[in-house]
């Protein structure tokens, strides 16, 4: 079982292992619908109460098998997380034999950025029909900035702010959901939301991580000051602190795409200070975020009744605090980044 962590200010509480549900939606390759019923069972059995999808994820998919898993539930045992700001039609003409958006996923739909009040409410409505579910919990604006929309993130920045914010906050007022908050990769955006309104959390991909530490600038204090939580994804940095980079066999990944030769070299001397520990990489790369009182949640995506296992593991894998203490004399951690401790989980 896991300890608990509030999500921002709402009494909202998730177990600070939470459970990341894009491959339930076949990301890069496909699953069986009772593989991912094992991995959620496998998921629930551990005391994981924390479930983020999206309607992205396998264009559907993903939230129908989640649904699927926790509707026989009492409500008290789990915490939804899903996004708006894409919505999906039908499209007769999907080749659903090949990849998609990354996912192989037999669901005829295309999805289309929507940000505004009604693009908003039609996603969460079609995200509850889905589901097969009464109530989310947390909604997250996916995708949002200039990462995803380059040239043309002023029109859809201008889209939630003028529009789209206005139903999240409805929703929430009208306590049909709990939180609100953004599902992204770059803290930027992050920053620039706080102007708009009240935003309780931030699904924070690869962003601050045992190999980035930038965010403790000014994001992470302005999150505190704002009373936002911080849900931490991908924690792996896109599987390079899962892989490590000794094996020649496999090439490393890093933001997506072949990690560049500094990140290599940095993971490479990460892993010898594993190795003089004995402590895994993913274990550390697991545990270093919940080290800062901003970070409620960590949620690796979990494609395998046995990756939730081994995410159990490490995550409770004991690591000496000389260890932490090392990776920051050797300049790999930065000195103002907090560590965690074995009596903060």
């Amino acid at each position: 079982m896991f300890k608990n962590r509030q999500i921002g200010d709402t009494g909202l509480e998730v177990s600070e292992l939470g459970f990341g549900a894009a491959s339930l939606g076949n990301l890069y390759k496909a699953i069986s619908d009772n593989e991912a019923q094992e991995t959620l069972d496998a998921a629930k059995a551990s005391g994981i109460n924390l479930y983020d999808t999206a309607p992205r994820y396998g264009l559907g998919l993903s939230e129908r098998r989640l649904g699927d898993a926790l509707r026989t539930l009492p409500k008290s045992d789990y915490v939804i997380s899903t996004k708006v700001g894409r919505t999906l039609t039908p499209d007769h003409k999907a080749n659903v034999k090949e990849l998609r958006y990354g996912f192989d996923t037999p669901m005829p739909f295309d999805s289309h950025y929507d940000y505004t009040y009604d693009g908003i409410m039609r996603s969460f409505e079609d995200s509850l029909q889905r589901l097969g579910l009464a109530q989310i919990d947390i909604l997250l604006v996916h995708d949002i900035g200039v990462d995803t929309h380059g040239e043309q993130d002023p029109y859809y920045y201008q889209q939630l702010a003028s529009s789209g914010y206005k139903a999240l906050d409805e929703l929430r007022s009208q306590g049909v959901i709990k939180a609100v908050g953004l599902g992204v990769n770059e803290t930027e955006i992050c920053e620039r939301v706080m102007g708009i309104g009240q935003f309780d959390c931030f699904l924070l991909a690869g962003r601050y991580s045992l190999l980035e530490q930038d965010a403790l600038d000014t994001f992470l204090p302005q999150c505190e000051q704002h009373g936002a939580s911080i849900i931490l994804g991908g924690p792996y940095n896109s599987g390079i602190l899962a892989t490590g980079v000794k094996n020649s066999k496999i090439t490393p990944y890093y933001n997506y795409e072949p990690a560049p030769a500094e990140v290599v070299a940095k993971v490479n001397k990460i892993e010898d200070i594993c190795a003089q520990f004995q402590v895994p990489l993913a274990a550390a790369a697991l545990q270093f975020p919940l080290g800062h009182s901003a970070v409620s949640t960590v949620i690796p995506g979990l494609g395998s009744a046995k990756r939730v296992d081994q995410a159990i593991e490490l995550f409770n894998y004991d690591i000496p605090k000389a260890f932490w203490t090392q990776l920051k004399d050797d300049g790999l951690l930065r000195q103002d980044a907090p560590l965690p401790t074995r009596d903060a989980y």
